[in-house]
């Protein structure tokens, strides 16, 4: 679903990620740890393909992001799931539901928003899904956070995509709102066998929710193995990797890359919208 071969991206005189490997599988919930600024957001916006990489090799969901490619197209295969819910409020729970049918219908149905039944269909069980059916006619601005962030799920099912990115989707959310969303999330992805990559801060949250564990520090993968793994030595390379005295951006000899001996992490070198369907409301 994702492969990722030594990618690397630089914002003229940063280098934000150096060279980056790795897969995610049909089903696979892979959680993203590391210090802000470690690279996570660019390496998620590379994969969704609003940045494009210096160099490498980069598909998802089948698609060659290096080349040439149109946002429809990735919409079909692609959902992301934001940290503010970016849901209209004034519309009910399913019309946001439906916005997640866009790239799926023709241009003009698109530009009218008309959605067949079957879209209607789909996305009220894709609120089924996240335990919002009841909910489907209220006006969104209406629920909850946890609530919206659901929703925000059911949207992004609702595209039938082959890969969901979240980008730290709990990060406002209360702890035992939050276990729920993550755990609808994966649950459901899980069943219809979508990759997921999900950035979060919260290392208790990879453990319980993660299938595997990859860790950034200064645009570097440093950690990635189960989430049993997740030692504190594997802990001190995400989060304690020093840049170099003066601040600067990390250069591609301040790490020295190696395995250990458990999972696979490496030891850093810390010196150097309305909707018109027939039933839609």
């Amino acid at each position: 679903m994702i492969t990722i071969r030594n990618l690397r991206k630089s914002y003229r005189n940063n280098h934000v990620l150096h060279g980056i490997d790795m897969d995610v599988k049909a089903g696979e919930f892979v959680v993203m740890l590391g210090l802000s600024g470690a690279g996570k957001s660019t390496l998620l916006r590379c994969m969704n393909g609003l940045n494009t990489p210096d160099s490498g090799t980069l598909h998802v969901g089948g698609i060659d992001l290096m080349q040439k490619h149109s946002r429809r197209e990735l919409a079909r295969h692609v959902a992301m799931v934001f940290q503010h819910h970016n849901l209209v409020q004034r519309l009910s729970v399913r019309k946001n539901v439906l916005t997640g049918r866009l790239g799926q219908v023709g241009t003009l149905a698109s530009v009218l928003q008309w959605f067949r039944q079957s879209d209607v269909a789909l996305a009220d069980q894709c609120l089924e899904r996240v335990g919002l059916a009841h909910k489907a006619h209220e006006r969104t601005q209406a629920l909850s956070g946890g609530q919206m962030q659901r929703v925000g799920i059911a949207r992004a099912l609702a595209q039938q995509p082959q890969v969901i990115l979240a980008d730290e989707p709990v990060a406002s959310l209360d702890p035992k709102t939050a276990r729920s969303v993550l755990q609808y999330l994966r649950d459901a992805t899980r069943e219809l066998g979508i990759a997921v990559v999900c950035n979060l801060h919260q290392v208790d949250y990879a453990r319980e929710f993660g299938d595997r564990v990859v860790g950034l520090a200064q645009g570097r993968m440093v950690f990635n193995g189960a989430p049993d793994d997740l030692d504190e030595a594997a802990l001190e390379a995400i989060y304690h990797a020093a840049p170099q005295a003066g601040g600067s951006a990390a250069r591609s000899h301040d790490f020295e890359e190696a395995p250990a001996t458990k999972g696979r992490w490496f030891a850093a070198n810390t010196s150097s919208v309305a909707v018109s369907a027939g039933g839609a409301r």
